[in-house]
């Protein structure tokens, strides 16, 4: 094949696969790819797409869903909250030798392609895995047309 007709997805993991000969060679704290920048945030997400929706998993234990928000607007998600923490109170007697789950408020936002229907959301929560699906738009959806 002709290097200069290789389809956006070739081009993406070739990219992928030269940032981790990259990585190996300079670790970097964090972990980044051409598709998505990984750092610090909480929660931690996997954003993908089936031919019919796009789906995020946010891997968010210990949430209390009542102060959860989620909200879709201008082709933007937003994932904000707080997670409180399960220390004992500063008052009592307690050594914490270690600390490494965050606690606080967060907010995460993910940016949707076009094709994304504001108006056909749908999130769970379960064993600590935010699941949000967001549904394309019909126009955008590949139909088999039957040829007669």
């Amino acid at each position: 094949m002709n290097p200069m007709f290789r389809s956006s997805a070739d081009l993406f993991a070739e990219l992928n696969r030269m940032q981790s000969l990259l990585d190996q060679v300079f670790p970097s704290s964090g972990g980044s790819s051409i598709r998505s920048a990984a750092g610090a945030g909480f929660p931690v997400l996997n954003v993908g797409t089936t031919p019919t929706a796009i789906e995020v998993q946010a891997l968010a234990p210990g949430l209390d869903l009542d102060g959860l928000e989620l909200t879709v607007d201008r082709g933007l998600l937003v994932i904000a909250g707080e997670r409180k923490s399960q220390l004992p109170p500063a008052a009592e007697r307690t050594s914490v030798y270690a600390n490494e789950r965050f606690t606080g408020p967060f907010r995460r936002v993910v940016s949707l392609p076009e094709d994304a229907d504001p108006n056909r959301v749908e999130a769970s929560y379960r064993d600590g895995v935010l699941r949000i699906s967001i549904a394309k738009r019909e126009s955008s959806v590949p139909r088999r047309i039957e040829v007669n």
